[in-house]
Formats: C-alpha cells, structure tokens, sequence
C-alpha cells in the first residue's frame, strides 16, 4: 500500500490531518501507529483547530525531523533539514493554494475557533478536502524522502 493510500485510510478511520499523514510513515521511522497519533494529535485543525498551519503539512514536518535529525543541539544538519522542510512547505502550497489550513478549508479570518472537532459524517467528507490533501501531502513526501535516498 502506498504511503498516499494509508493515509487516506488512517483519515478515514477518525485520525486527525497530522496523525494520518505522520502514521503512514510508522514503520520507516520504527515507531508505532499508536505512538506517531499521540505525539502528532494536537497538530490536527491547523494547530489545535486554531486553522492556522494545515495539520497534513505539520504531519510532514514530524516525519522529517525524525528521519533527518538527531535533534541534539548544535545538529550540524538541521539547516539541510530546515531546507527539506522549507522545499516541501514550498511544493505544499503549490500543490493546494496554500499551507494555512483556513484557507484551505475556505473560512474567512474571522470563522470562530472551536476546541470540538466535528463528527465525521458523509457530510463532512463531501464538504471538505482534507482528505485529498492529506494524500497529497503523503504522496509529496513519499517521493521527496525517495529521492533524497532517506527511505
């Protein structure tokens, strides 16, 4: 299965943005599904569903730092790593408008902030396109960690 596709599935079966894109990457980080959710669920909504930087791109963001860092201070790599992460926020929004999850979402700034997620209807899938975003955002860094020969 693709990383793309359990993405999707992980989105499908109630995980947040964040954890959907972040699990789908357990096994190359030598985690486990569960451990990846928890550490990544306060990412979901945009940050807290304060809609602030989409959840999907701060799932990415987790994968990388795990396979690229030591995050020890005085990393000699975080500036590659910090690149990696810059690259892919820049591919992010080209490949979906923007990296703020209101914009995504169509809401205007002043759209009211909620703690409570909404329950995950038929309704709620149709109306928003975080579940192709989340794919997308998989499918990116999928290629991206390829590429650069880290998986």
């Amino acid at each position: 299965m693709t990383h793309a596709a359990k993405a999707g599935k992980l989105f499908d079966m109630g995980y947040n943005c964040s954890q959907s894109v972040a699990a789908a990457f357990s096994e190359e980080m030598g985690m486990d599904v569960e451990s990846v959710c928890a550490m990544t669920a306060g990412f979901g909504g945009g940050v807290g569903r304060l809609r602030e930087v989409c959840g999907a791109l701060c799932g990415m963001t987790f994968v990388v730092g795990k396979l690229t860092s030591t995050g020890k201070p005085g990393d000699e790599e975080k500036a590659k790593m910090y690149e990696f992460v810059q690259q892919l926020a820049a591919d992010f929004k080209r490949a979906n408008g923007s990296i703020v999850c209101r914009e995504l979402l169509g809401l205007d700034d002043a759209a009211p902030i909620s703690a409570t997620p909404e329950a995950r209807t038929a309704e709620y899938y149709k109306k928003r396109p975080c579940r192709d975003i989340v794919e997308i955002a998989a499918d990116m860094l999928s290629k991206a960690l390829k590429e650069r020969n880290i998986i």
